[in-house]
């Protein structure tokens, strides 16, 4: 039976205060299980992030109290609201799965990955250091890393929470203020994680917090000319829009993790259930919201027929339904937009002589549920195998020789993730070379942990999230250059 949770928070958050949108407008939040309105949620605009703007500025003023601290107390305070989070784990996880619709088996685990992120660049605070470089008996110099100022950030509603925590960790270790705009379907999580950083200690204007709309609250981070830089993960499309509006404004900074159609390749020589599983896993976790989703399963013709038989099998082990029930391995898709997408390629897959081994069909009328649906018999020119389609569809194709199947991996606009399955090495070490793609995951799938760096080539993104090259992101390199003088 479906949870529900007191909605503690619904304002804006600006200044370390919760406060109505300017325009006095709200929006409602939807429950995607079964398509009513969890809350009214203040919808922050231009005016409203200009405000926010103003704090952040303050907050990183040269003389105020978050510019001056050790950054060992920086550490501590983000260790303290990861102290928060897993304290209110629980309501936390039900804020989440109400508002995303994912599981709450699901939501724990983001929330618990969260809380590690956290801590690994709580570690990082006072480990940022610059160098001395020789140049020259008469000179020395050295480079100091400082934060870049204010930045936006932009994030997704499939993983609204641990978004959060991926764009909040390098930012606050680095030293910078932010403002974030959670996704409109889902920002009943962010909000509350603004009033655990207030309860942990940040200072006021340190953290703002502005839910609404891309084409008005996003667009507006995009293009402030004194934000100076703006971190965003969502789809391509929108991706191009926030490398235009930072064009035309300041040339703020810019880091993308976008969409992906990430190849996952299963040799003959592999193990054709265990394949089968790690395949699944890695399309259907998260009810197939994930930019970094299996999506395009290559499967060698030897062992093809075998793996299709597999992977029908544990689709229809799958069990959809309430979320909250710990049963149930899927929940609904977002929102009727989504619902609507999906099944509009899952219907072009059927046109274009796909085969349905199982699924195909919506779930029930009451909410936005997508039967787990396995297609075989894919070829590359359908738009199955080419759009990223978000949701619940495996997509099997088959190939014969490693070359054949580099070229056919490669050949996409999209290098988020890819991954291999084989048990000989040369051939694992032949594709993580040539494919075109930010992660290789071999014998594995979304192996990301908070030390490894992630994004995409080509159109999947620029730059990188997590590790130590997640805080580059965020700051900037000056070079001191001192003359100095020789004695008698």
């Amino acid at each position: 039976m479906a949870k529900q949770a007191e909605i503690k928070y619904t304002q804006l958050f600006i200044d370390n205060e919760f406060v109505d949108a300017v325009s006095g407008r709200k929006f409602s939040t939807i429950n995607p299980a079964n398509g009513k309105v969890i809350a009214e949620i203040a919808e922050g605009d231009k005016a409203d992030v200009d405000k926010a703007v103003e704090a952040a500025k303050r907050a990183f003023n040269r003389n105020s109290k978050w510019r001056t601290m050790n950054p060992y107390v920086r550490g501590l305070l983000m260790n303290r609201f990861a102290d928060l989070i897993t304290r209110d784990l629980d309501y936390i996880a039900t804020l989440e799965t109400l508002d995303n619709g994912k599981t709450y088996t699901s939501a724990v685990q983001d929330i618990q990955a969260s809380v590690a992120f956290l801590r690994y660049y709580a570690g990082w605070c006072d480990k940022i250091l610059g160098t001395t470089i020789p140049t020259g008996d008469a000179s020395i110099t050295m480079t100091r890393k400082e934060p870049i100022g204010i930045v936006g950030q932009i994030i997704p509603w499939n993983y609204p929470f641990m978004m959060l925590a991926w764009k909040w960790g390098p930012a606050l270790a680095t030293g910078c203020t932010l403002i974030l705009k959670p996704a409109e379907q889902t920002p009943l999580t962010a909000l509350y994680a603004a009033a655990l950083a207030k309860e942990a200690g940040f200072p006021a204007g340190v953290i703002n917090v502005i839910p609404g709309y891309g084409p008005t609250a996003g667009a507006a981070i995009a293009e402030h000319p004194e934000i100076q830089k703006v971190a965003f993960t969502g789809s391509t499309e929108v991706g191009h829009s926030i490398m235009v509006a930072a064009g035309k404004s300041n040339l703020k900074r810019v880091s993308l993790e976008l969409g992906g159609k990430s190849p996952l390749v299963v040799f003959d020589d592999a193990d054709v259930k265990e394949a089968a599983e790690i395949a699944h896993n890695a399309i259907f976790s998260n009810h197939g919201q994930n930019c970094c989703a299996g999506s395009r399963t290559f499967v060698h013709s030897k062992i093809y027929d075998d793996f299709v038989k597999h992977a029908k099998q544990l689709a229809l082990n799958r069990k959809v339904g309430d979320p909250f029930d710990s049963n149930m391995n899927q929940g609904p898709q977002i929102d009727q937009e989504m619902l609507d997408k999906v099944m509009n390629l899952i219907n072009s897959g059927k046109q274009q002589g796909a085969v349905v081994e199982t699924g195909g069909t919506r779930k029930g009328d009451i909410g936005y549920f997508v039967e787990p649906t396995v297609f075989s018999n894919v070829t590359d020119d359908m738009r199955i195998a080419k759009e990223e389609i978000f949701g619940p569809v495996q997509t099997i194709l088959k190939f014969d020789t490693m070359n054949e199947v580099i070229e056919r991996a490669n050949r996409t606009n999209y290098g988020l993730a890819s991954g291999i399955i084989t048990k000989d090495i040369n051939k694992a070490m032949e594709f993580a070379q040539a494919v075109e793609a930010g992660s290789v995951w071999v014998n594995c799938y979304d192996a990301i942990t908070p030390q490894t760096p992630f994004g995409g080539f080509k159109q999947s993104g620029i730059g990188r999230e997590l590790g130590e090259e997640g805080l580059k992101e965020y700051l900037e390199i000056k070079t001191v250059s001192i003359r100095v003088a020789k004695g008698n």
